[in-house]
């Protein structure tokens, strides 16, 4: 076991020495490093402690129970009322005022499962305790499972209902991702998107779809944040500078992206998303694990070319 930013960490290596990811139990799992060849490939912002406690998100990290902005503080979703307090501390907020994120990292504790393996990890959550289900009342587990190989990390997701409700799943991750090769403004990008959903002024989904250009295009001052239906398969997204590419595939279960790189910041966001934005409230594309059942979903982060 290591420590980042006091927390402690551990730190999986692949087989052959090249790539190794740093994760945080008691902060929600949140993995606060990926590196290859002695590149680091993710944006730390403002460090560990700040996404525990206040829920400023960094590395890779895991929304949940919700994925990005609830439309209000409530929401209606498998047979459920929830009605959230505006003031409640363990809600993180947007620029606007509504929730994001899911609720505050520090409450979320895993529990690591260990098998010895140096490349890979397992970790459990159990959705149990009183505090958790004022907030999101469904009893469930979440189980989640990295793997590290050349140039390669693998999350593996699992929701499983574990009482006689069913839990709705509208989970996603936000990996902060740089391309170590070449200034931001001349990546260039591709998204392997159906369509993107049109938002409204508070970046809430209004039901309607649009066309974009595929095309690739360099990020050049560009300012995204901007939600797509992912379409079927295991579709990829990917910044490349010069004959190195950061791609992010999503393996099974993520229906939805959100792409995020405000202009001046050195990462882009591709955001893996099992339900749109709000999907708690509108119920659009929103999955739900039956008793006994399970949700699985997957990505993968990789780096080819140079560095």
């Amino acid at each position: 076991m290591g420590t980042a930013d006091g927390f402690e960490s551990i730190t999986l290596t692949s087989a052959d020495g090249t790539t190794t990811a740093e994760f945080v139990p008691d902060a929600n799992l949140l993995c606060c490093s990926l590196t290859v060849d002695g590149h680091e490939l993710l944006d730390r912002r403002r460090g560990v402690r700040a996404y525990a406690q206040q829920g400023k998100t960094m590395g890779i990290p895991l929304l949940y129970p919700w994925a990005n902005r609830l439309a209000r503080f409530g929401y209606r979703a498998a047979g459920k009322n929830v009605t959230l307090s505006e003031d409640d501390p363990r809600i993180p907020r947007d620029g606007n005022g509504l929730p994001i994120h899911g609720v505050l990292p520090g409450l979320l504790r895993w529990e690591l499962e260990d098998d010895g393996a140096s490349d890979s990890l397992a970790a459990v959550l159990q959705w149990r305790s009183d505090e958790l289900l004022e907030l999101f009342p469904f009893v469930h587990e979440v189980r989640v499972g990295a793997t590290v190989g050349r140039g390669d990390l693998r999350v593996t997701t699992t929701v499983t209902a574990a009482a006689d409700d069913p839990v709705p799943v509208s989970f996603g991750y936000h990996p902060y991702t740089r391309v170590p090769a070449g200034p931001r403004d001349d990546w260039l990008v591709t998204i392997g998107a159906v369509d993107r959903l049109v938002l409204d002024d508070r970046s809430i989904p209004t039901g309607e779809r649009a066309a974009f250009d595929r095309e690739p295009f360099r990020l050049d001052g560009r300012s995204l944040d901007d939600a797509f239906d992912a379409p079927s398969g295991s579709p990829s997204f990917e910044a490349t500078a010069g004959d190195t590419s950061l791609t992010v595939t999503f393996l099974a279960g993520y229906s939805y992206a959100q792409v995020f790189a405000p202009a001046g910041q050195e990462f882009i966001c591709f955001e893996p998303m099992t339900a749109p934005t709000n999907a708690l409230n509108s119920g659009e594309g929103l999955t739900t694990a039956l008793p006994g059942a399970s949700y699985r979903a997957a990505f993968r982060i990789s780096l080819s070319g140079g560095g």
